[in-house]
């Protein structure tokens, strides 16, 4: 499995449920941590779909409960802010220890905040995201305004905030007023990068300009076009888990991906059933990459098809193949297209003369040349492009080796 369960104790001894997600190799470059929303958790599917893109970027991400949500233990009005920021180090610290010291911190909405709080203190990390975040800590009690008053008499009382109930102190309240996150916006002095959806409605976008405005660069803002606030289109979490990743690669220095240390293998696939339904994590040496099943038979459509690689291959070694062969004999070719239908058909139908007519896979190859080239030569490179290796090689005898790893 490419996910380990962790259980990572806070300073108050409480033990807090994680989630490390591994690339497909299972043998990340850097770690990241993400910060889950104010009263979300770690299962929220944004942030399953966030810490599973960043992992195709070479990226080992923990998420996890804040204290007294999700699965993690104590009491929620001992979730506030200060606490998050706490446990946020108690979980670098414990990655820190048990594999490698985290580089990157990625918050979502209030965690947001949380992640800025936190790589203020901690030396090691190199760079932080943030999405839909507020430009102040004390934004978020207008969710539980409705019970400050009656906090202020009681000392403790249960509100409804989105539509749970949670209980709530004193200190719970005044704790969201203690820290000035402009200041230690504009102290960071570490890539940041703000990504805010124009018409949140949880949280204003003048949040983000206020953060921006606040930071020094290198600063990046990236809208959200047509998002909410809690990226429930899961198209908006994979996006923003692919611009993250993206803009990270900036920050760490690339790393080559790693396989088995048996037998040289060149790539490898990764699904995890019960999670990914079809989206598949894809890693050559240099390269990731995603590949999915149309959403017409149940998948995602987060990535070209196993058909649509098997017809990349074939166009990608054609265009190839032209562009060496029209330089070597200094041709005028200048650009070259290779469309390709992939298909099943019927032998008949190809006219071809087999004792048992039977549909066979068939491989339409159709080509474009942008050059000065008299149709001889045209005629050349058709036939050219019928001897590029993976053309070759899908017409020979192929044998292909299945073994069980244990």
């Amino acid at each position: 499995m490419n996910r380990e369960r962790l259980i990572i104790k806070n300073t108050k001894g409480h033990n807090l449920q994680a989630y490390l997600e591994l690339p497909a190799d299972q043998k990340p470059h850097y770690f990241a941590i993400f910060a889950h929303c104010f009263t979300c958790n770690s299962n929220l599917s944004a942030v399953k779909n966030i810490s599973r893109s960043l992992t195709s970027h070479g990226f080992g991400v923990v998420r996890f409960d804040f204290t007294g949500l999700g699965r993690s233990e104590g009491e929620f009005a001992e979730s506030y802010f200060s606490a998050n920021v706490d446990d946020l180090i108690s979980v670098n610290n414990y990655i820190t220890e048990h594999y490698k010291a985290p580089s990157l911190l990625v918050g979502h909405s209030l965690g947001g905040a949380a992640v800025i709080v936190a790589a203020s203190r901690l030396d090691n990390i190199k760079a932080v995201a943030t999405v839909g975040a507020p430009s102040t800590v004390s934004h978020v009690t207008h969710l539980f305004s409705h019970g400050i008053d009656e906090v202020k008499q009681k000392g403790e009382v249960k509100v409804n905030i989105g539509g749970r109930p949670f209980k709530i102190d004193k200190d719970f309240v005044e704790d969201f007023n203690k820290i000035s996150l402009p200041e230690i916006t504009k102290n960071l002095r570490k890539p940041l990068l703000i990504m805010h959806a124009p018409f949140d409605q949880t949280v204003g976008i003048n949040n983000a300009h206020d953060l921006y405005h606040n930071a020094h660069h290198p600063k990046s803002f990236v809208s959200l076009d047509n998002a909410d606030h809690l990226l429930s289109n899961p198209k908006d979490s994979k996006y923003v888990g692919n611009v993250i990743g993206t803009w990270a690669d900036r920050y760490f220095e690339p790393k080559d991906n790693t396989m088995l240390d048996t037998n040289g293998e060149q790539l490898v696939a990764h699904l995890n059933l019960k999670e990914d339904n079809f989206t598949t994590s894809i890693q050559t040496k240099k390269h990731n990459f995603i590949a999915d099943e149309p959403a017409s038979i149940g998948g995602n459509d987060f990535g070209p098809s196993p058909y649509d690689f098997l017809s990349a291959g074939l166009a990608a070694c054609t265009v190839m193949t032209l562009k060496m062969y029209a330089e070597r004999k200094k041709w005028d070719l200048r650009e070259v297209y290779a469309y390709i239908t992939y298909s099943k058909k019927h032998s008949d139908d190809l006219m071809l003369d087999l004792d048992k007519p039977k549909r066979i896979d068939h491989l339409q190859k159709r080509l474009k040349f942008i050059g000065d080239l008299d149709d001889v030569q045209k005629s050349k490179l058709k036939e050219i492009a019928s001897k590029c290796p993976v053309h070759r090689s899908l017409l020979s005898e192929t044998v292909i080796e299945t073994e069980v790893i244990y």
